[in-house]
């Protein structure tokens, strides 16, 4: 007897769920081990890990894109007004809203 499509749909995708949580968390090991090892070239990767498992996992979670990008624009400029501590010493919530209001041009 085999499964409907979509039993094996639901089932593909919550395997999917699980593989990416685990690749986020592989994302963190890499990010950690850059920073113990003072690599650049290991930091950036895992960063760049961690930011696209997040992006993937929220689109798998039914979360899109676009939305993602407008919540995390509303963050750093909530950041900004509620003159968050980085924000006061480095300007980096405003300096990171500057560039991607640019790349979106």
């Amino acid at each position: 007897m085999s499964m409907p499509k979509s039993d094996i749909g639901i089932a593909r995708n919550i395997k999917t769920i699980e593989w990416l949580k685990a690749e986020l968390v592989s994302g963190v090991a890499v990010f950690f081990r850059g920073l113990v090892k003072n690599t650049e070239e290991t930091i950036i990767d895992g960063l760049a890990n961690i930011i696209i498992t997040c992006f993937i996992l929220g689109n798998r979670l039914g979360i899109s894109f676009s939305r993602l990008d407008i919540k995390i624009e509303n963050k750093i400029k909530a950041n900004i007004e509620q003159d968050h501590e980085i924000e006061q010493w480095y300007g980096d919530f405003s300096t990171l809203l500057r560039y991607l209001q640019d790349n979106k041009r």
